[in-house]
């Protein structure tokens, strides 16, 4: 029988854990500290636990951890690990190194149900959702994991169509006694899933990212279907219920491609959807994927979009390829390894 993860676990599991194995309270702390601070591999280093709980517990679980089955390595330095997660799927993360930070971008999902035009991921369909332990795992297994700056949920997948395990990977990284990080080293990226949202903010302070591509919704549903289910007005709407004033920032994410959303007139349209609030447009240039006629901006026009949006008062700014050299589309190393299997 397959084990059951530790990895994974929020403080009230780890306690419900305890008390069924007849272990005193504390134990459920201690195991906190072993997963999560300590970063442990193996039940049997939780010392601090006497022999015969380490033994009783090991009879149905298992720390949860795993190694990365392969990794590649850009030339700026960014690193594409590739993950197996059961028999024969995989996802991937990314570490982005950048002077005094590094950024990890992970996966929430196997594929992903919203078949966005642009998304090499969503093209593989939708296998099934991570577990939290499957995120958190992503975490600690990649190397310079312990110095890690910021997180971005950005990779394979939509993190809301996965929202309990997602929220509960967000739980154990920033309560005391997980990772015990700050809300604002976190950004989790949307489509616009409004339940998700909703949820999102009123229950954590980590930072949200929407990704918008078109300020016209005929526009964005060419390119993202999702817009039939979550419509752009909807979404402007729930984020202007919030406050993004103090600890926690919006951004939009506006993928850039050429001759179809790259002109002045979707800057213009673009800062007048966004008029009121407080937010940042995240540009972004397209790295072409198979089976997609949709091409990527030239320098000189993405310049001229983010200084329009700055001239109408909406901070823009243009996001650093990066790994341009490792299969930079999220979604394309996965797909190769699943067509070599």
């Amino acid at each position: 029988m397959e084990k059951e993860h530790l990895l994974g676990k929020t403080w009230e599991e780890l306690q419900a854990v305890v008390a069924e194995a007849g272990m005193p309270r504390f134990a459920a702390r201690q195991m906190a500290a072993w997963l999560y601070d300590k970063r442990v591999t193996d039940l049997a280093e939780m010392t601090n636990l006497s022999l015969r709980h380490r033994d009783q517990l090991s009879q149905r679980y298992d720390v949860g951890r795993s190694l990365p089955m392969q990794s590649q390595r850009s030339v700026d330095g960014t690193i594409k690990y590739l993950f197996r997660v059961g028999d024969n799927d995989f996802v991937e993360t990314v570490y982005i190194p950048d002077r005094d930070r590094a950024t990890l971008c992970v996966s929430s999902q196997v594929g992903c149900k919203m078949n966005c035009s642009f998304c090499m991921t969503g093209k593989q369909g939708f296998r099934r959702n991570l577990t939290s332990a499957e995120i958190i795992n992503q975490i600690l297994s990649v190397e310079h994991s312990d110095q890690l700056t910021n997180l971005v949920f950005m990779g394979m997948g939509e993190p809301f169509d996965n929202l309990d395990e997602v929220m509960k990977a967000l739980t154990i990284l920033t309560a005391d006694w997980g990772f015990a990080w700050s809300p604002k080293r976190i950004t989790v990226s949307t489509i616009g899933h409004l339940a998700g949202i909703r949820r999102f903010l009123d229950e954590s302070h980590c930072h949200l990212a929407v990704s918008l591509h078109s300020p016209y919704p005929a526009e964005r549903l060419q390119i993202m279907p999702v817009e039939k289910a979550f419509h752009m007005d909807d979404i402007l709407e729930l984020l202007r219920q919030y406050d993004f004033s103090h600890q926690r920032r919006l951004s939009f994410e506006y993928i850039l491609f050429s001759g179809f959303n790259d002109d002045l007139v979707h800057a213009d349209a673009l800062a007048r959807r966004l008029r009121g609030l407080d937010c940042r447009v995240n540009l972004i240039r397209f790295h072409a994927i198979p089976g997609a006629n949709l091409k990527s901006s030239d320098p000189r026009s993405m310049e001229a979009f983010r200084d329009r949006l700055n001239h109408h008062g909406v901070t823009a700014t243009i996001r650093a390829s990066r790994g341009e050299d490792i299969f930079a589309a999220c979604g394309m190393l996965s797909t190769a390894e699943k067509e070599r299997k």
